[in-house]
């Protein structure tokens, strides 16, 4: 089995990632009509995980208006800019009465979402750059994205709170999670990961909580759960999202008791457990959905950190393949042109994908990372032809489907949403999927189309 993706064990030999610009601008956002008229945030380029605006109480700025979305918009310092990100919401975000997707902000203007509108204000130059690090305990990164997490890192580590890692797959908050575990209190006790995608249905109560013998078919021993192996330690439940909606309120009295009981059994169990989860999900959308239960995301999210994806993290595609290409045992300097390469890609997979592609050329020498056509290439393919430029990069067939299905799902949404106007129940009524489902393929379209 390959190595867990952002591990490294000697930081020194860490090569260094290079220099980013800081950002240089911080910026106050404040509510001047509607719901909550007088609250101020305040978005600085060291914050650690983007500022949320919504109805949801794990939002940084809580807006008590029933036209706003549980997770209405984010806001994030980039350069000496405001983005801010519609997240799929019901009924929109407009600046200045232009209704946005995402939007770069000096300062002077006014989001509207809503009933609510949020003047945005400039504050001028930010205080202190992120620390000068590569790492955090097990979690390696040295891009401004990933430097902003450490300080925030280093508090929870030291903490017992209950914390909500978020991410796309493959972005490394197992990584994460055991790093919290190891640099806080809890690091001589276990670290035991659950899987809620990994397990059966039928079996999810029986490994997360023990069962005893005979309590069901095939039960011929008596077995620990995850919880009472994670005593005195800590418990990081993956895809949390997944859970089944009638465990979410056994795992909940399991959280507020510090207790469980196995099945087939009457007696409860104190456990001593520090519980972590992980998603790649958006609970709050999922709490609107009816799919996870709103109590137990709130104990859960006591504490939120957000991973970006390895798009975002600027050099760290150079840091990590170096890491890789050492650990992994390749001879020499990693090929400057291939690192050229896998520094123009996107990679979907984020760093599963970069260590698999490190690995493959290690064992085999082969330069698997799509690159671009050649211009001769390029220019024999019609304008407009997005099909034959996917085929002209020569990629496995999984991989090209995937891109295909992008490109269909970006062209039918934008062609759909401009024949209904703009409306997005029209537009999903259109489509023949629920309105939910059509939300939440506009929201993964623009993750995919963020720089």
């Amino acid at each position: 089995m390959l190595a867990p993706m952002g591990v490294f064990d000697d930081a020194s030999t860490i090569a260094q990632p290079r220099v980013v610009a800081p950002a240089t601008a911080s910026f106050s956002v404040v509510v001047v009509a509607g719901a909550g008229a007088g609250a101020r945030l305040e978005v600085a380029p060291e914050r650690s995980v983007r500022a949320l605006v919504g109805q949801s109480p794990s939002c940084d700025l809580r807006l008590d208006d029933r036209r706003v979305s549980r997770r209405h918009l984010a806001l994030e310092v980039v350069g000496d800019r405001l983005r801010v990100v519609d997240l799929a919401s019901t009924n929109g975000t407009r600046v200045t009465g232009v209704a946005i997707e995402r939007a770069l902000l000096t300062g002077g203007e006014r989001i509207e979402l809503g009933d609510s509108v949020l003047l945005v204000e400039r504050l001028g130059a930010s205080g202190a750059p992120p620390p000068p690090a590569h790492g955090f305990g097990r979690t390696l990164g040295g891009s401004p994205a990933m430097r902003r997490l450490y300080p925030l890192a280093e508090r929870l580590a030291r903490s017992n709170v209950s914390i909500v890692i978020e991410g796309e797959t493959g972005t490394g908050k197992e990584v994460l999670a055991e790093s919290l575990h190891e640099e806080g209190p809890r690091a001589a006790g276990p670290f035991v990961v659950f899987d809620c995608t990994a397990v059966a249905p039928t079996l999810v109560e029986s490994a997360l909580f023990g069962h005893e013998r005979g309590s069901f078919t095939g039960a011929t021993e008596t077995r620990h759960g995850v919880f009472e192996e994670a005593h005195g330690g800590t418990l990081l439940i993956d895809e949390i999202g997944d859970l089944p909606l009638p465990l979410q309120a056994k795992l909940l009295r399991a959280l507020e008791r510090s207790e469980v009981r196995r099945v087939g059994s009457n007696k409860w169990i104190k456990v001593d457990v520090r519980v972590m989860s992980a998603t790649r999900r958006d609970l709050d959308a999922e709490v609107a959905a009816g799919r996870f239960r709103d109590d137990l995301y709130f104990r859960l999210a006591v504490a939120r950190i957000e991973l970006p994806p390895l798009r975002q993290r600027q050099g760290d595609v150079a840091l990590l393949a170096e890491h890789f290409w050492s650990r992994l045992g390749g001879r020499g300097p990693l090929p400057a042109d291939w690192l050229e390469r896998l520094e123009a890609y996107d990679w979907p997979g984020n760093i599963r994908e970069l260590h698999n592609a490190v690995a493959r050329r290690v064992a085999l020498g082969a330069i698997d990372v799509p690159e671009a056509p050649t211009d001769e290439a390029a220019a024999a393919i019609p304008e407009g032809d997005a099909l034959g430029r996917i085929l002209a990069l020569d990629l496995p067939l999984p991989r090209a489907r995937e891109l295909a299905v992008q490109e269909l799902e970006r062209r039918y949404l934008t062609r759909v949403l401009e024949r209904h106007g703009g409306s997005v129940a029209k537009a999903a009524a259109a489509s023949g999927i629920a309105r939910r489902y059509f939300q939440l393929l506009r929201a993964r379209q623009r993750k995919r189309e963020e720089p």
